[in-house]
């Protein structure tokens, strides 16, 4: 069937998860911090992703933005950081986040050829506004759907069907697209066709549901969902 919506995740998909403690590392008078920033944005992001998991599967839900504050004090004792200025600045960052910089013109691509977009994403709506707003890509986005709508983290499938009702298109009518192998994967085996953004060059998730298409970047997307 005829792909008529992409949908994409927003947080390693669209935005840079590393870009906060990336342009600390980089500011005067952060030296020490330079020389973990690499460690710490690693952990914060695990963190992060397992804390969405544990609430999901225990019923104990917050919001996104509770579980990325979570996630980085955690990465900053682990790293031995006990800045509270540091904690807030990385906040601040995290709450702008740089897309990459193929995604305006991805995402412009896809209106013209008459496609629905939109984010799928486990972020809060207040996150996940920054971030667009940040990035200017709202006039190119027809939604921006929170996981907060169902209560529920990601990979549970009620979140994956805020897709098709808010669309009224089927699930192979919907391309999603996630850096994460996880997330594609789950959405694979929910129905929708997966394209999987492997910019890190990394193995596929031994998964039972392997993506559509695999690609280094977003640069080729508009392809891709033509030819699916």
């Amino acid at each position: 069937m005829t792909i008529t919506t992409c949908v994409f995740d927003a947080y390693g998909t669209l935005f840079d998860v590393n870009a906060a403690a990336r342009a600390v590392a980089a500011e005067p008078g952060q030296e020490a911090f330079a020389a973990v920033w690499q460690e710490v944005s690693t952990h914060w992001r695990a963190k992060q992703l397992q804390y969405t998991w544990i609430r999901a599967l225990t019923g104990q839900h917050t919001d996104f933005w509770q579980v990325t504050q979570d996630g980085l004090d955690w990465a900053l004792a682990k790293t031995g950081q006990s800045d509270p200025d540091l904690r807030d600045r990385l906040l601040g960052l995290y709450f702008n986040l740089a897309a990459f910089p193929e995604v305006p013109a991805m995402l412009a691509a896809l209106k013209a050829a008459g496609m629905n977009t939109a984010i799928l994403s486990n972020g809060s709506p207040p996150m996940l506004k920054g971030a667009v707003d940040s990035a200017g890509v709202g006039d190119v986005l027809d939604d921006i759907l929170s996981v907060e709508t169902v209560g529920i983290f990601k990979p549970d499938a009620s979140v994956y069907k805020l897709v098709t009702d808010r669309f009224g298109c089927d699930k192979d009518e919907v391309l999603f697209v996630s850096s994460n192998g996880w997330d594609a994967a789950s959405a694979r085996a929910f129905g929708f066709r997966v394209l999987w953004v492997n910019r890190a060059g990394e193995p596929l998730d031994r998964l039972p549901e392997p993506p559509d298409r695999i690609a280094s970047d977003l640069t080729t997307v508009p392809q891709i969902a033509e030819a699916l």
